[in-house]
Parts: C-alpha cells; structure tokens; sequence
C-alpha cells in the first residue's frame, strides 16, 4: 500500500487512516465488537494510523482501541500509529465546557490516555482546539517535554489557523495539523494549507465525506437519532440538506461513469489534493463498520486525471455547501476560521 510521511520529521503512515470516534460517540449507538473486527481489518489492509480524542464518550473510544490494539496479532499491533487529541472538557451529563491547554493539564491527559490505551506512548499528541486562554507555545512546549520522556513521539495540532501554526512551529517541531478538508469543506486551501506545505507539516484530513453527507448513502428522509451529531449540524438541516444532497447527486454522475462509488470519489479527490498543494494528505475515514472500510479502501485505487477534477469542481464548487460545518456556538471556538 502507498506511503506518505506526515511532515517532513514526521511518522510514516499508509495513504488513508482510521478515525475512530463513530465507534464510540456522535453518530448514534456504534456495535463494540464491529467496531474492533473493523479497527482489525483496517490494520490486516495495512491502515496504521488510528485517531482518537481522550474526550470521546470520556474515554471509552481510547478504551476501545486499547482493546483492539490487544487482540490484534503482533504484527500488526507493533505497526499501529496512535493519533490522540485532548484538552476538551466534559461534564456528566455529556456537554461541553471548553478546553484546557496548560501544561499541567497537558500532562494529566496524557496519562490518563496512556493508561487506556495500554501503550508506553502516544505517535502523535495534539490538542483539539486552542485553548483562547493558553498560549500556544506553552501547550506546545508541555507536549516537547513529553516527547523528550519519551511519552510522545510527534507533536502534532488540530483546527487551527496560519499563525497559530507558525507560533506553534517556532517553539518545536510540528509534524502534523488535523483540520476539516473535503469538497465542500475547502477553507484551509488559501492560507492553512499553504503554510503546512511551506513548514513542511502533513496534513491530516477529517470529515473527508462531511460526516456522511457526501458519502452517498445518506437520504433526504433519514431519520437521525437524538444522540447524531448531524441532527443539529446546519448542512443537515431542512432546505440546506436538499441543496448539498444535489451536489451528491451531481457527483454520483461522475462516479458512474468512473465506474466506482460516490464516496470513493469523494476520498479519492483528497488524494489528489495533496501533489495539487505540494503538501502530504492522509484523509481519515469514519468507517464504523468492515463494509464501509473496504469502499473507503477501494479509493487508493481510483486515479482522477486532470479532465475528472476538473468535472467534479464543477459538479461541487467549493462555495457551493449550504451551511456551516458546525453549529455557531462551536464555530466560534475554531481558531482556523479566524
């Protein structure tokens, strides 16, 4: 399977990684022991990075891929790469309280997510939104120290802006920024994505399907569940659905006629992102199940010439999404939209 190294000292990892959350929390009930055979075959196809956030179901995800990484063969367990976010803050009731970034809290994460996890370090240890209280470099520094005990390997970042990037490069070594990107997510192409490539950081790119919206299985009459992050997600709501579900239906032509799935396209479109930007891309893909993990595999094979990107900007403009990628209040906490 193709390789791409995440920033230039970073780890190495194969062209597509496994986002874990979906298996534990946001998406509606998620089955354990799918989702470990799912975690399993993932690593038998050779996918090494597993992504992962210590708030997600308030550790349970990190317990769950504690227990995959367990029962994987050797082999396998000894090639997987841990991607870990931290810093949110949760209540019991399962809100949302903010972020810390100080280092001692940085410390006490990463503990705690040692300890589920069941492994003597972290690949790569970022947090998940800027703490607006924290500067940069303190929570950067305090990941350094980490990596010097060799508690972490990579220090990586996660949704946030060109300058937050280049305060963070300047303190240590950054190897890898997780932030949003997909066709009808394209907000990092005029200044984050440039200044990644420049410091020679990789990328690693979430939401490549828009949370199942451009996945092609998603339907005008879905009913979701209470606990679906969707059922509050503006691009999921009323008149703006049926607006982005006929950009699907645009792109669903050009997969037909490709001979592979929409989703698959949509994957196989941020590939190709990453030679267009001189910047090394590894899409993570939210497959809870082996089903949707073959199709999301079966994009390392498709090859999109010049004449079917082309086709798609024009099938699904970058501007063209109706609604924000989150609800306002979290919007507003997104250092990469400042």
């Amino acid at each position: 399977m193709r390789t791409l190294t995440l920033g230039c000292t970073g780890p190495r990892t194969s062209a597509l990684g496994l986002g874990c959350m979906g298996m534990s929390a946001l998406y509606g009930e998620a089955d354990r022991a799918e989702s470990i055979a799912t975690i399993h075959a993932a690593l038998e196809a050779g996918v090494t990075l597993l992504d992962t956030g210590d708030f997600y179901a308030m550790g349970h995800n990190e317990l769950l891929i504690g227990e995959a990484l367990r029962t994987a063969p050797a082999a396998r367990r000894d090639q997987a790469l841990t991607s870990v976010k931290f810093g949110a803050l949760r209540d019991p009731d399962g809100g949302w309280s903010g972020y810390d970034g100080r280092p001692a809290a940085v410390k006490n994460f990463a503990a705690y997510s040692l300890q589920r996890l069941g492994v003597d370090h972290i690949d790569v240890y970022r947090i998940a939104r800027l703490d607006p209280d924290v500067p940069i470099e303190e929570t950067v520094g305090a990941i350094a120290e980490l990596v010097e005990k060799g508690y972490v390997r990579h220090i990586g970042l996660s949704e946030v802006g060109a300058d937050t990037i280049r305060r963070a490069a300047a303190t240590a070594p950054i190897s890898d920024l997780q932030i949003e990107y997909s066709l009808v997510s394209r907000g990092i192409e005029a200044q984050i994505l440039p200044t990644a490539a420049e410091l020679g950081i990789g990328v690693t790119a979430y939401g490549v399907l828009s949370r199942g919206l451009i996945s092609g299985h998603f339907t005008r009459d879905r009913q979701l569940a209470a606990n679906d992050f969707r059922a509050m997600s503006p691009r999921f709501q009323g008149e703006n659905l049926d607006r982005n579900l006929d950009l699907v239906d645009a792109l669903r032509k050009i997969a037909e006629r490709k001979g592979v799935s929409v989703a698959q396209t949509a994957i196989a479109w941020v590939l190709a992102q990453g030679p267009r930007h001189g910047a090394a891309i590894v899409p993570l893909v939210g497959a809870r199940r082996r089903d949707r993990l073959d199709e999301a595999l079966g994009a390392l094979g498709v090859t999109l010439d010049d004449a079917d990107l082309a086709a798609i900007e024009a099938a699904v403009p970058a501007d063209a999404v109706a609604g924000a990628r989150y609800p306002q209040a979290q919007m507003a906490h997104l250092d990469s939209e400042h």
